[in-house]
């Protein structure tokens, strides 16, 4: 059964020119090419919800665990973590529509 990866995460104050550079031009890419097809990708404007929430699906939990396992996932993750705060990820059921 295909599942849907929910990543959220709050970015650090001035660094938000470095972490648009990375995650346009590294991060997002990457992610594609270790398989995780990315569905959407939200910006929180006002409100107390995180920063950003991206979504993406996999076709099963399966590959979902083996990704989160590599080593390329977990350099990924690294480089992020010096541009954002309150990391985390989700892997739901993919049941279609928006999820969070």
């Amino acid at each position: 059964m295909a599942v849907k990866v929910i990543m959220t995460w709050d970015l650090k104050r001035g660094h938000e020119q470095q972490y648009f550079e990375f995650v346009v031009g590294e991060y997002l890419p990457k992610v594609n090419q270790l398989g995780l097809v990315l569905t959407d990708a939200w910006l929180t404007a006002y409100g107390e919800r995180p920063t950003m929430l991206v979504g993406g699906t996999m076709p099963t939990l399966t590959k979902a665990r083996h990704l989160f396992e590599s080593v390329e996932w977990a350099d990924l993750e690294n480089e992020l973590l010096d541009f954002v705060d309150d990391y985390k990820v989700k892997v739901l059921d993919l049941k279609g529509g928006f999820q969070f």
